[in-house]
């Protein structure tokens, strides 16, 4: 049993924190856990993206080549573009709707998400709405987590909850309960879209 899973953004839109959760519930799980980080110029809006790979074996690389990865699941939806060639046939992109336009020449929002709507297997959501919804703006890529974890497999959503309460744990109660709602708010929407 394996997934390798690339997660893609811009910087300060919590990518760092998806992989981190996916990755405690990987190691609680039993299962081995490699990551590949790049922040590119995260402090200031740029790429970031993380290369996760999950096995019940051992796992010898932390690279995804192209065409590898089971599932991208993106904050930003021509991030989620970008990472195309990396995704397997058979793999699932999970990506908000919401760009982060931090470049002169963004193409047309339209443009995009008819692209990601082209796609066989794509979940598409506004996961800032969502998080907004249940009243965490700030969760967004919680709700994004969430409605990954549909199709992730390797994982179940309550392992990834239990990741969020053990990686939110020293920040209080209060955040660790609204960053599961968010969590189970993107489950219910991406279970819906499907």
């Amino acid at each position: 049993m394996k997934q390798d899973i690339i997660l893609a953004g811009v910087g300060g839109q919590g990518i760092l924190s998806i992989a981190t959760v996916i990755g405690s519930a990987a190691l609680r799980q039993g299962l081995s856990v490699k990551q590949a980080e790049v922040h590119g110029m995260s402090q200031r809006g740029g790429d970031v993206q993380s290369h996760l790979r999950l096995s019940s074996t051992t796992i010898h690389s932390d690279l995804i080549p192209h065409g590898g990865a089971d599932l991208i699941v993106s904050l930003e939806p021509m991030e989620a573009l970008r990472y195309l060639p990396y995704l397997a046939p058979e793999g699932w992109i999970v990506t908000n709707t919401v760009p982060f336009q931090n470049i002169p020449d963004y193409p047309p929002l339209e443009s995009v998400l008819d692209e990601l709507g082209r796609l066989p297997r794509a979940i598409v959501l506004d996961v800032e709405a969502a998080a907004k919804e249940v009243m965490s703006p700030r969760s967004a890529n919680m709700v994004l987590l969430g409605a990954a974890s549909s199709v992730m497999g390797i994982l179940d959503p309550e392992n990834l909850r239990d990741g969020i309460r053990h990686i939110f744990a020293r920040k209080g109660e209060a955040i660790v309960e609204a960053n599961i709602k968010a969590f189970d708010a993107g489950l219910r929407l991406s279970q819906q879209a499907r």
